[in-house]
């Protein structure tokens, strides 16, 4: 796993050695920052379910302003963090956002990128893009990226939300969001 382009490009991340975890692979990370292009430059991001923080930071090594990531457990994004010198750009949360709140501490921020990358089959993009005050992280333009397996259907029950784009990379689909 590496970073692919920008100031960080070819650089080596750690990698978490549990078989639970499945990071973005290469090929489609590629493939959503060509999407997004120019809109990761001066954005900022949050990467939720960030897991090694590979989504986070390929978009401060492109230019992104700042990233939040969240997870459970962030020690190996922290490392990650160390080792392309971006800590400075970076803020991280450790929480449990499947049982828990928005962690107060996002209130009155705004996200132009925002990454949702859980484990696969289990509804957790429904489930956070529901939670109580998920809109209030989004600016008129942003950007939701959420990956899920390939035999998921998303459903979007929010009505000030809308799917504008799914492409599938081998057995993830990626969809992109905006608000309406």
């Amino acid at each position: 796993m590496r970073i692919i382009s920008g100031s960080c490009r070819g650089r080596k991340l750690i990698k978490l050695q549990n078989h639970k975890i499945r990071p973005t692979s290469d090929r489609t990370r590629e493939a959503i920052f060509s999407i997004l292009g120019q809109k990761v430059r001066k954005a900022r991001v949050l990467d939720l379910f960030a897991g090694t923080g590979a989504l986070g930071i390929e978009a401060l090594s492109r230019g992104a302003r700042h990233t939040t990531f969240i997870d459970l457990a962030c020690h190996i994004i922290h490392q990650n963090l160390e080792l392309c010198r971006f800590q400075e750009n970076a803020t991280v949360i450790s929480c449990d956002i499947v049982r828990e709140p928005i962690p107060e501490s996002l209130n009155g921020q705004r996200f132009d990128l925002i990454f949702i990358d859980p484990p696969y089959k289990k509804g957790y993009i429904e489930h956070t893009l529901q939670k109580e005050s998920f809109t209030d992280l989004l600016d008129e333009n942003s950007i939701i990226i959420a990956e899920q397996f390939c035999t998921e259907n998303l459903q979007l029950e929010l009505s000030t939300l809308d799917i504008y784009k799914q492409k599938k990379y081998s057995k993830t689909i990626i969809s992109f969001i905006n608000k309406i």
